[in-house]
């Protein structure tokens, strides 16, 4: 822990949209009461960025301009690391759902590896950046991702291989996700997510944002920027 509270460290989230006939829903779940960083709070999937993460081989990296977007407004003495970020979201995905995203080939990482897969990155979306404000016992550079539900290699019903550091894991109407208790900034992300897919068919492809809604915590002054 620094002079100014515990260091910034970058994270990734990944928000799982499904889109049926019946309307469009999102993967979250609960924290557990005990937990040192929100706890109790309806989430989604994700976690920090490891030191393996950067080393994991991916079958298809993020593309543009995610990619060039995740490189831009870094944290002073910080170089950011697409590919790490992106596989982190897809590890933290697999071991808080045991939902895969992944092409056949080869990887250590458990549930792929059994699976025969290898990580997927091609079909993330970057969505969303927020650092976490001072004072607070975690501090994180979340990076919030969308990915299809179309795109998962797993049942998007079958929860069974999943960790338990999530509870109550279900796919929930994005009409009714804002009345769970959240998170301040899962409130906005959410916010976010629903003007992107307003009226999209089910059978489209998810948008490309314009900008990336950057919620800029590191000081004591809040500073809100897009990433264009």
């Amino acid at each position: 822990m620094t002079q100014d509270g515990p260091p910034i460290r970058d994270a990734a989230t990944i928000i799982l949209l499904r889109r049926t006939g019946a309307g469009v829903s999102v993967l979250m779940g609960m924290r557990g009461a005990g937990a040192v960083f929100m706890p109790s709070k309806y989430v989604f999937p994700g976690g920090a960025v490891d030191a393996t993460d950067a080393t994991a081989p991916l079958a298809a990296p993020l593309p543009e301009p995610h990619r060039g977007r995740l490189l831009q407004q870094p944290r002073p003495g910080s170089i950011p690391d697409p590919d790490a970020i992106a596989a982190a979201a897809l590890r933290e995905l697999a071991e808080e759902t045991g939902q895969l995203i992944g092409r056949p080939g080869r990887s250590d990482w458990p549930g792929f590896a059994e699976a025969g897969l290898c990580p997927d990155a091609s079909s993330l979306t970057y969505l969303f950046r927020a650092i976490t404000p001072p004072g607070r016992p975690r501090r994180f550079d979340a990076h919030f991702f969308l990915a299809d539900a179309a795109s998962l290699a797993t049942d998007p019903d079958d929860f069974s291989r999943a960790c338990d550091e999530l509870s109550h894991l279900h796919w929930v109407p994005l009409a009714d996700a804002r009345a769970l208790d959240l998170p301040f900034i899962t409130e906005v992300v959410l916010a976010e997510l629903a003007d992107l897919v307003a009226g999209l068919p089910p059978d489209a492809p998810l948008p490309v944002p314009d900008t990336v809604p950057f919620f800029d915590n590191r000081t004591p002054a809040p500073r809100f920027a897009q990433i264009a």
